[in-house]
């Protein structure tokens, strides 16, 4: 649990970072408006109302009760930002994709199983990694393929690199321990 709430934060650092910068700089609270809209366009209505929230004074951990895990631990990232600028997260790390394989088996999983919700989010998913090159491209791009059953992991990671491959697997082996094989 602890690693998935790291990888959160470290997926969306540069956020976090960027509201805790700008609540101690108004000067950037231009450029942190307009990564609100377009997080509010992409369906991240909740977490932005609690991030104006904190933006504008609340500090209250009642703000992240009614949030979904992700949007909690985000949220939470920058309260404590907020208190302690050294418990932010470097933006400019790359979030360790390895740490990813468990969340991704799990939602392909939940779509496989028919979970409206789980399709849609890993969709969504799949969309912005097809917009980062590289293996992550490949990955976005089977993501379908895995929904739909298929775990060979020949078909599943051709092209890819060495640490695409590993996730690939690590990924294959989550969802053989989810489907109690």
């Amino acid at each position: 649990m602890l690693e998935r709430k790291q990888q959160i934060i470290q997926s969306h650092a540069g956020v976090i970072v960027q509201v805790v910068q700008s609540i101690a700089n108004p000067a950037l609270m231009p450029q942190t408006e307009e990564i609100l809209k377009v997080s509010e366009q992409n369906g991240w209505n909740d977490l932005v109302s609690v991030i104006r929230r904190i933006i504008q004074g609340e500090r209250d951990e009642n703000l992240l009760h009614d949030l979904d895990e992700e949007d909690r631990t985000i949220a939470s990232a920058i309260l404590m930002g907020i208190q302690n600028p050294a418990s932010l997260p470097d933006p400019n790390k790359p979030a360790d994709a390895s740490l990813a394989a468990p969340g991704l088996a799990h939602m392909v999983h939940q779509a496989a199983s028919g979970n409206a919700e789980a399709l849609q989010i890993i969709s969504q998913m799949a969309e912005q990694m097809t917009q980062a090159g590289g293996d992550m491209r490949n990955l976005g791009g089977i993501i379908r393929k895995m929904i739909n059953g298929e775990r060979d992991p020949q078909v599943l990671a051709r092209g890819m690199g060495v640490q695409g491959r590993q996730l690939v697997d690590s990924i294959l082996e989550e969802l053989h321990n989810l489907s109690g094989h």
